[in-house]
């Protein structure tokens, strides 16, 4: 910007008047989702813009981090502490504040790209204002809306005597994002790029990391530092630990996993970390459950129940906290190398991250991973993975090693013979994950930052382009991304396969399609690549219980034709190369048993199944009380519990938050009537801690009254008082 870059800033106040001064009043502004956004920029860009009615803003994202909104009084008390202890120190977004509240100055207009599931449900500009763009496409489409200021949260560390700088948590769209806009400038348009440094951020790796001149202005100093938003963890029912079981049955050992955020990603990683380290535990729960004796062929095919000997990569653009508990578990431990030669070698189980055989060089050879006359450029690779030992120099065709000379040429057996001697004693440069951005707690952040450089090594970090798809160099990531299970989430599933997972049919965006396309298109380009849709059977709606297998639906988000596998609490479907007939029999086995008899009359009726049709009757046991009564026991032993990698929450937070969500679910007769029986009843001396919480131990109010009972009633209704 003005022919410089990397220039510091440690007044934002400056950094936007010198943007505005260079741009212009015409400001697209550009940042990535979730964690990565400079906080304070837009924060003071924001302002300006309200101030200065002449400024137009158009501020291009997704995700933007929200703390919990409270309507009733009853949230506040129980949220308001709870907000106050987990997100203290971290900024919010002014923008998003005017937005939630209606105040949105006319000059100021919000684009998103992927939402919280639900948020804007009922906001008819945000609605409007959705761009529907698939996640590696993202750049390509903010480039031809006009976007020409880009931002990100980024982080440093001194590498070598030279300050660096690591994009840390999102280099998914970012590393394309700057990359085009300094085509732009090439090309003699006017960009600004901006990086805030926040030295809470943990400093990744992979191709994360760049010089400051990378950046137009660095935003660095004391004020730069506030914590990081670490939204808690979702609780875990047991139906979200029963679709995760049948998933972790789906997952072969050395093979690859994609899992998302939330309840159904953690329910995996506790599915995967039984699998490993409660084995016998694990094979008794599938047992029970009927899922090792229903699904056994399958999971022979392209699963297993045992533990982990080779362990899973993980390949996903959410490096979720999942993961990080699948590696601490010692599922995620496979490692994997930026090298074609040394993937096929691996695969094939000739070389091993942690023993590199005596003969490497011929087995190297052998798959042309180097010549028979060593070059200088092939010597680095072996040195970079660590093939042959640290020290070694390569001059004027030989290999050195202090007074030691030895001939490239190993077409002489003595030279490969002398070379054996040089030889590492284990690979480095091996990642255990590539993910595109992160989020998650604050523990999450903190475990990141206490890792050696070396450990945190392990995790890299890349771009959405190279991250979501094969296209640039699709057999070095297909060898990577052997036996990929592309674990995703819909929202419902028709029965002929297809899913809607982003929005409804009346065309209201519940989320966006963020990164699904690229997972289902990559799960299908693999040879042994097989794609998992998690779908919740069932939904609450206005207090009535929703089928989400439904005959048709007015929206799709996986056609048909791309479907593959569907996991349900109740079951596995495998629908991949199966007719009409079949499809709708695999899916109707994993739908509640409530809502099976009439997709089977829609189905008849449109002659998609026989007139004769019946289901098995063991498929028409489908209901929330078996599958309980079929965990309820592993429970009363500690497992499969709402929080399976610790929480934020209290035990009291606990206690009182699921009962007031299972409250909230509830049919309001039912309600009422629970409420007017605990009217008559005193308040067990058990609840008070509960009571205290809630600040409604000692209610002076006739209000506060009611809201006590109306707590008491809900934690009597769950079981905790």
């Amino acid at each position: 910007m003005n022919g410089k870059t990397g220039v510091i800033y440690s007044d934002v106040r400056k950094s936007v008047d010198d943007v505005l001064d260079y741009m212009g009043n015409d400001i697209s502004f550009a940042m990535t989702l979730a964690l990565g956004k400079p906080i304070l920029f837009i924060n003071e860009l924001y302002r300006r813009a309200k101030e200065d009615r002449t400024i137009k803003l158009n501020i291009v994202t997704a995700l933007a981090l929200e703390r919990p909104r409270m309507k009733s009084e009853i949230e506040k008390r129980f949220m308001g502490p709870l907000v106050d202890r987990i997100f203290n120190g971290t900024p919010e977004f002014d923008y998003m504040h005017d937005f939630r509240s209606g105040k949105l100055p006319k000059n100021v207009a919000i684009y998103e790209f992927f939402n919280k599931a639900g948020g804007y449900m009922q906001t008819p500009e945000a609605q409007r204002n959705h761009l529907n763009s698939n996640y590696t496409h993202v750049v390509r489409d903010a480039m031809d809306f006009g976007c020409n200021v880009f931002g990100q949260l980024i982080s440093c560390r001194e590498m070598n005597g030279r300050m660096m700088y690591s994009m840390g948590c999102n280099t998914d769209i970012c590393i394309e994002a700057i990359k085009e806009m300094h085509k732009v400038r090439a090309e003699g348009g006017k960009v600004a790029i901006i990086g805030e440094v926040n030295t809470q951020l943990p400093f990744m790796y992979g191709d994360a990391v760049f010089d400051g001149d990378h950046y137009d202005m660095l935003l660095q100093g004391p004020e730069f530092n506030y914590p990081l938003f670490g939204p808690p963890k979702d609780s875990v029912n047991l139906r979200d630990h029963a679709i995760g079981l049948h998933v972790s049955a789906l997952v072969k050992d050395g093979g690859t996993i994609q899992v998302g955020i939330g309840a159904l990603g953690d329910a995996i990683a506790a599915g995967l970390s039984m699998r490993q380290n409660e084995n016998e535990v694990y094979d008794k729960v599938l047992k029970a459950t009927g899922i090792s004796g229903k699904y056994r062929k399958l999971i022979d095919k392209i699963g297993g129940t045992g533990r982990f000997e080779q362990g899973l990569y993980g390949s996903s653009e959410m490096f979720v906290d999942a993961f990080f508990q699948l590696y601490k578990s010692g599922v995620l431990k496979r490692r994997v190398y930026d090298s074609i030669p040394i993937m096929k070698l691996i695969n094939d189980g000739k070389l091993a991250a942690d023993k590199i055989p005596d003969d490497i060089i011929e087995l190297l050879i052998k798959v042309e991973g180097i010549s028979s006359v060593l070059t200088g450029k092939e010597f680095k690779m072996l040195t970079k993975f660590g093939i042959l030992k640290e020290g070694l120099e390569f001059r004027d065709g030989y290999i050195l090693d202090g007074d030691t000379r030895i001939s490239a040429d190993f077409t002489c057996p003595e030279n490969v013979a002398a070379v054996k001697a040089l030889l590492g004693s284990e690979l480095k440069q091996g990642k255990v994950i590539l993910g595109a951005f992160f989020i998650g707690p604050r523990a999450f952040y903190n475990a990141l930052n206490s890792m050696s450089e070396e450990e945190r090594m392990q995790f890299g970090m890349s771009g959405v382009e190279k991250v979501n798809q094969l296209y640039g160099n699709e057999e070095l990531r297909a060898l990577q991304r052997k036996d990929g299970r592309f674990v995703n989430a819909g929202m419902m599933a028709n029965i002929f396969g297809a899913i809607t997972s982003d929005k409804l049919e009346c065309g209201r965006v519940v989320s966006g399609i963020g990164g699904q396309y690229n997972f289902v298109s990559m799960a299908h380009a693999l040879p042994d690549g097989r794609l998992i849709m998690m779908i919740r059977s069932t939904r609450n709606s206005c207090g009535k219980v929703k089928s989400n297998i439904v005959y048709s639906y007015g929206h799709t988000s996986i056609p048909k034709h791309l479907r593959d596998i569907i996991v349900t609490e109740y079951g596995i479907a495998d629908v991949r190369g199966k007719p009409d007939s079949k499809i709708i029999e695999e899916i109707l086995k994993i739908t509640d048993s409530r809502f099976q008899d009439d997709l089977i009359k829609e189905a008849k009726l449109h002659g998609k199944l026989a007139a004769d049709f019946e289901l098995a009757p063991e498929f028409k046991q489908n209901t929330p009380q078996r599958l309980e009564s079929l965990l309820k026991p592993f429970q009363a032993d500690g497992h499969f519990v709402p929080f399976p990698f610790g929480t934020d929450f209290t035990t009291e937070e606990i206690a009182i938050g699921g009962s007031l969500k299972s409250l909230a679910a509830k049919k309001k007769p039912a309600i009422i009537k629970g409420l007017l029986a605990e009217m008559f009843r005193p308040v067990p001396p058990h609840a008070v801690p509960f009571l205290k919480r809630m600040q409604l131990d000692k209610p002076k109010t006739g209000k506060e009254k009611i809201m006590r009972k109306v707590v008491l009633s809900a934690m009597r209704a769950h079981g905790k008082i």
